[in-house]
């Protein structure tokens, strides 16, 4: 139990609304407080979360949104589960601070400053995608002052499975958010764009051409720059697994980071397609 709990609580369960995006701003219009907090429905709000929440708006009157982060301690228990969450829950520690995007796990606006913005997108996103990602860059645009704050966490209770994963990267987070960077509206270094996770990605990938090229030393140096660049991430994955999950939690994460790689190629061939379906007329 949340303590104090929130004013009001409002949960949104309607089949016939196309995906979270949808709900959310179905939600955020009923609700009667200036300051609007979404939770996904697989995760379970730490006891003090809203009263860190209720703070931060009450100290700093500028402050638009904020949103935190996934605790270390998931429900689900299996390797790709446990790596899936604590890659979640690093990647916002190691971001704390000034944000340029938002979270709809658990990450909390103001009402006028939502509003401000026509809420998520749910023309573009009918699905769970990366809506939440796309109202923090239109809100920062829009001059919006946004703090990711991990200290404000939640458990999450998804279990997930290697398919679902490499699906969800690939399909649903990395070519809709590739695609956003390629409109020029998600260039941010923060968050999984940072430049440790774009070394890290690029460091799999020649790894990667190297082991089928046979060339053992580049194999090598590749997995020891990929240790090195995230020695911090891995430790949390060896205190949490032990040392032997750790290195199949590695291999996962060269898994997601290719997966990365290949969104990226797969949203440039989408987006140099649309755009030659539909031509810019000139002035």
């Amino acid at each position: 139990m949340a303590e104090p709990p929130p004013n009001e609580l409002i949960v949104v369960d309607d089949p016939a609304l196309p995906g979270p995006a949808a709900a959310r701003n179905a939600g955020a219009r009923r609700a009667r407080g200036d300051v609007v907090v979404f939770v996904d429905a697989d995760v379970l709000v730490h006891r003090d979360a809203f009263r860190r929440i209720r703070a931060a708006f009450d100290a700093d009157p500028e402050l638009d949104a904020l949103f935190g982060s996934y605790d270390d301690t998931p429900t689900a228990t299996g390797i790709v589960s446990v790596f899936r969450n604590l890659l979640h829950h690093h990647v916002h520690h190691a971001a704390a601070g000034t944000a340029t995007t938002f979270w709809g796990g658990l990450g909390a606006v103001r009402k006028r400053a939502f509003e401000l913005v026509g809420g998520f997108d749910d023309e573009r996103y009918q699905r769970p995608s990366v809506e939440d990602i796309e109202l923090g860059l239109r809100m920062h645009a829009a001059g919006a002052t946004i703090v990711l704050d991990p200290a404000v966490q939640g458990t999450h209770l998804k279990a997930w499975d290697l398919r679902q994963m490499v699906e969800t990267d690939l399909v649903y987070r990395g070519i809709p958010w590739a695609r956003l960077v390629l409109e020029g509206r998600g260039g941010s270094s923060g968050l999984n764009l940072s430049w440790r996770n774009r070394l890290s990605a690029l460091t799999v990938l020649v790894g990667t051409v190297a082991l089928f090229g046979g060339r053992a030393r580049v194999v090598g140096l590749a997995i020891v720059t990929l240790v090195t660049l995230n020695r911090s991430f891995y430790r949390l994955l060896a205190r949490k697994l032990g040392p032997g999950g750790a290195v199949a939690a590695v291999g996962l994460h060269a898994v997601h980071l290719l997966t990365a790689s290949a969104s990226v190629l797969a949203a440039v061939v989408a987006h140099v397609f649309y755009r030659r379906r539909d031509p810019v007329e000139p002035a």
